[in-house]
């Protein structure tokens, strides 16, 4: 893979490469803050460091350090300057980082090892010949939210990389150098990497988004501005770009990608319009098994396949083998209802220095006589008669009330149907008598709730009749752009 990037750039010289705040750069611009940057690092590295920080600031200098450091067999680990000083020295401490390369006029003050500046560097002979790189080491390890509010590292080698991006390649969407496609992720999330890696594999520009725009408003002027072709979002944004579909006429974009959250159909009937010409696709997967791993395809003129109103998965894609199981790790049987669970060249060797969470997340289970390594997902699905996974909700989204299980997203999907159009989450809480109750939060202005109340008592079984009801003018996102469910849940605390 890292030869097909070195083949890549110096192939397509030429080209527009990233786009920054409407600023445009080539690949020989590209290149040759790559080779500086990489000339940089054989200064200021001790040889034997192999994970290397990242500040994550939306400019040229720190893409183009992805790729030097790549191209030395060495990883990134993404820090976001905004995010908490405490939260990122632990990931500083735990990932071992002694070096941090930061593009920012102001180098930020954080851990004890050196930061190195990026800007301005003296220019160099362009070189992107790559060091010998093993399949075994380390592409980026990227820190998720830890339940214990230590975050825990997902270490992703070259090997995992090349097995998702072999995996997209067997997809057929196809990506040209005349392609122009959206970043709209915070690189510490990592839908970013096919948001970048997959453009400069093939030649193609990469648009991102500036940290002090409104992301929604800001991909809306991007793919209207410069005809984009190829876009991946979280589907949050399509609930913020909602009230522009009439507005919205983008048919040069060929490729529709969704991930990270439930895709609704409802919302993606109307998107199709806006992107005529565009295949839409759901696709799904956890850090821990590179990127996405499952894929379906949006039916333009026929039924779709749905759970609740949510789009399916899909099927497992090239190096993936997926599993549904019951809390015994049996698996369950055609249209049953388990956890998802995951295996193939794309899933992680095991988290960060967590042996704890390894234990907990991983499991060994006989297969066609071999031995085969799963991660449980915490994702609640099953599988129909043609292989294809429904997404019913995640695990820890059900809900016990008066000893009932309930899945929140069947709440959901029923009070969307009534009040079209506006987004909608559920949450359990407990009461101050510490019983647990259903609370709904509505993205609208204050309306009176009785009526929908009524209709719910029609649908659902009592106990899954929402006791309190709040309003909020937009639903919270974190910094991947998803809804902040933990927030919404502090409105009933």
């Amino acid at each position: 893979m890292i030869f097909n990037i070195q083949k890549s750039i110096e192939n397509n010289m030429a080209n527009n490469a990233f786009c920054f705040n409407h600023v445009h750069y080539t690949y020989k611009e590209f290149a040759q803050v790559i080779s500086d940057v990489r000339s940089e690092l054989r200064n200021s590295l001790n040889e034997k460091e192999k994970t290397i920080g990242l500040i994550t600031n939306d400019d040229v200098y720190t893409y183009a350090s992805i790729i030097a450091l790549w191209l030395e067999g060495k990883a990134y680990v993404p820090i976001h300057p905004d995010f908490p000083k405490e939260r990122n020295e632990m990931v500083i401490e735990q990932a071992e980082i002694m070096t941090i390369l930061d593009s920012s006029k102001e180098l930020t003050n954080i851990g004890n090892g050196q930061v190195v500046s990026t800007l301005d560097l003296e220019k160099t002979t362009i070189d992107l010949t790559p060091v010998e790189i093993s399949d075994n080491d380390l592409a980026y390890i990227f820190f998720t939210s830890g339940t214990t509010g230590t975050p825990k590292g997902v270490p992703i080698s070259f090997k995992n990389l090349a097995s998702f991006i072999d995996a997209f390649e067997d997809l057929n969407y196809v990506i040209t150098n005349d392609d122009k496609c959206l970043q709209m992720f915070e690189l510490t999330f990592d839908l970013s990497v096919i948001s970048y890696l997959v453009p400069i594999l093939n030649g193609a520009c990469v648009y991102t988004i500036p940290k002090e725009e409104i992301k929604y408003s800001y991909i809306f002027e991007l793919m209207e501005d410069y005809e984009l072709t190829f876009a991946l979002m979280v589907p949050s944004i399509l609930h913020y770009l909602r009230p522009y579909f009439d507005e919205i006429d983008c048919p040069k974009m060929r490729y529709s990608l969704f991930c990270g959250e439930a895709l609704p159909l409802d919302v993606t009937d109307e998107w199709s319009k806006c992107v005529p010409n565009a295949t839409i696709a759901n696709v799904y997967g956890p850090t821990e098994c590179t990127i996405f791993c499952t894929e379906y395809t949006y039916n333009r003129i026929g039924e779709n396949k749905t759970h609740n109103g949510v789009l399916a998965i899909g099927k497992d894609m090239s190096h993936t083998r997926t599993i549904v199981v019951d809390e015994n790790n049996n698996e369950v049987n055609q249209g049953e209802e388990g956890e998802l669970c995951l295996s193939g060249g794309q899933l992680t060797n095991g988290y960060w220095k967590n042996e704890a969470k390894n234990k907990e997340a991983f499991f060994d289970k006989v297969l066609d006589n071999d031995i085969i390594r799963f991660y449980r997902t915490g994702d609640l699905c099953s599988v129909d008669e043609d292989g294809d996974i429904l997404y019913l909700g995640r695990v820890d989204f059900q809900a016990k009330i008066q000893g009932f299980r309930v899945e929140l997203s069947e709440i959901e999907h029923h009070t969307k149907a009534e009040l079209n159009k506006i987004n909608v989450v559920a949450r359990a809480f407990i009461n101050n008598i510490h019983n647990t109750e259903i609370g709904l939060i509505l993205e609208t202005a204050e309306f009176d709730t009785k009526p929908l109340i009524e209709v719910l008592k029609t649908k659902l079984p009592h106990y899954m009749i929402p006791t309190q009801i709040k309003f909020v003018k937009n639903f919270p996102l974190n910094t991947n752009g998803k809804i902040d469910r933990k927030k919404l849940k502090e409105l009933f605390e």
